[in-house]
């Protein structure tokens, strides 16, 4: 929507869509090593979940931006991962990605927006094994 916090860069110009639920990946991980915590929020819902940090979890945009103003402040760099098979039902999606880093899976859930576009509802960035 023209004009929505949060889906705009700072200059006005609107932010590319994810009209595919695994461009969300690939937006994620552009926005990410750009350092944009804004355009990187603005790949959630209003009210998304994030279980991150580990054994926490972000609620909401605002809050998932703030998270990510921190994260990138120390200039991380993250790789593209080749996503696993969607699943689709309808307007909700479920993405997921083998971590390079051998952290076991991340997954979303992600729900297309009137406009046709998908946007995360639920994110699970990392699965900790459970202490045996």
């Amino acid at each position: 929507m023209p004009g929505t916090p949060g889906h705009q860069h700072e200059d006005g110009s609107a932010y590319e869509k994810a009209m595919r639920p695994e461009d969300l990946t690939r937006l994620f991980v552009e926005r990410s090593n750009a350092g944009d915590a804004a355009g990187v929020a603005a790949l959630y819902e209003e009210d998304a979940v994030m279980a991150y940090p580990p054994g926490d979890r972000t609620v909401g945009r605002e809050a998932i931006r703030a998270l990510w103003e921190k994260v990138l402040a120390h200039r991380p760099r993250f790789e593209p991962e080749q996503p696993l098979p969607t699943l689709v039902s309808g307007d909700i999606a479920l993405t997921s990605t083998p971590p390079g880093d051998g952290a076991g899976a991340r997954a979303q859930v992600v729900r297309r927006q009137p406009d046709g576009s998908w946007l995360r509802l639920l994110d699970q960035p990392e699965f900790v094994s459970p202490a045996r």
